[in-house]
């Protein structure tokens, strides 16, 4: 009986040996994109990423408001004329935003393409814009008066001017769907890394969790602390780079769509959540409502986890994260 049992662990063993971890570094979406894969070889594993690329595009192809051929851009070309119709799939994530800005009352808003470009974080900016200017800078921004119809399958934005980005929310959205299809292809295990859209699934090949760093905003050479993820997602938005002062007050890149201002306070928002979804759309509402509201909020949904790093240095994290526990 003990030697049937080591055998089987040799062959448990081996099994687990044989798997590979194999990693591709890419640029979609104009913006960084990393796709990590365990498989049996790396034939197979670079077939998952060519699946994961194709979907990236495919989803491309329907979201991106930059593509004209979009049906996105389509709605965007229609605004003030009648509505588009759309596919289920770009229904329900328009829908699924719409309750995230509902949430966050605002903070997070697709409607936010439709601002005035008046901010500049290029060095270019030597003095805030006017309290009119920047007031008419969101004058067609507003999540409520996008209107779709569940029905009929379309979407409308009833103003000229009015434009839907879904930048917020699709690059999470995308990190799920690589996942979705590449584990009903066969692959158990996986990181999708979608420009800090992170999502992963199953174990790495030697067995051990995948591990996420969360950087340090005042020294990003720094790591501060190590979080597993086990089927699951983590989404960081930041302002370390992109910002402007005015008379000593750090104003970051990432503009509240309810006032055209933008948000101060806070350089760094981790949000951690069973979808890349779902992380991507609320780090950006987070980042907006500031630490306070934005750890109430938070605290008050079940399955989400958020750490901010305010423009002081200092690190708040919702009560289901021990930091401590985590720290490097």
């Amino acid at each position: 009986m003990r030697h049937i049992l080591t055998v089987l662990a040799l062959i448990i063993g081996l099994s687990a040996t044989a798997q590979v971890q194999h990693k591709r570094k890419l640029f979609l979406l104009a913006s960084p994109f990393e796709m990590t894969v365990v498989a049996k070889d790396t034939t197979e594993a670079n077939a998952y990423i060519d699946m994961a690329v194709g979907e990236v595009k495919r989803i491309e192809n329907i979201i991106s408001d930059w593509i004209p051929t979009t049906p996105v851009s389509e709605i965007n070309k229609n605004a003030g004329i009648q509505p588009v119709k759309v596919s289920d799939e770009l229904l329900g994530l328009v829908e699924r935003a719409l309750k995230i800005s509902a949430v966050t009352d605002g903070a997070f808003d697709i409607s936010y393409a439709s601002m005035d470009k008046i901010w500049k974080f290029d060095g270019s900016m030597k003095e805030m814009p006017s309290a009119e200017a920047i007031k008419k800078s969101v004058a067609r921004t507003g999540y409520k008066k996008i209107v779709v119809d569940a029905a009929n399958k379309t979407i409308y934005l009833p103003e000229k001017g009015m434009k839907l980005g879904l930048g917020g929310i699709g690059q999470g959205y995308i990190a799920d769907k690589i996942k979705e299809l590449l584990y009903s292809k066969g692959c158990k295990a996986g990181l999708v890394n979608v420009s800090g859209d992170i999502f992963a699934w199953g174990r790495q090949a030697n067995g051990e969790q995948w591990k996420v760093g969360i950087v340090n905003p005042v020294n990003k050479s720094k790591v501060f602390a190590l979080f597993p993820l086990e089927d699951s997602a983590v989404e960081t938005s930041g302002s370390y780079e992109k910002y402007v002062t005015f008379n000593g007050k750090r104003y970051s890149h990432i503009i509240d769509p309810r006032t055209g201002y933008p948000a101060s306070g806070v350089v760094s928002v981790s949000v951690f959540a069973k979808t890349t979804e779902v992380a991507d759309a609320l780090a950006t509402g987070i980042f907006v409502l500031g630490v306070d509201v934005g750890l109430n909020l938070v605290n008050q949904m079940h399955g989400i986890g958020c750490i901010i790093v305010d423009d002081k240095g200092g690190i708040h994290a919702s009560k289901n994260i021990d930091i401590e526990k985590f720290k490097l």
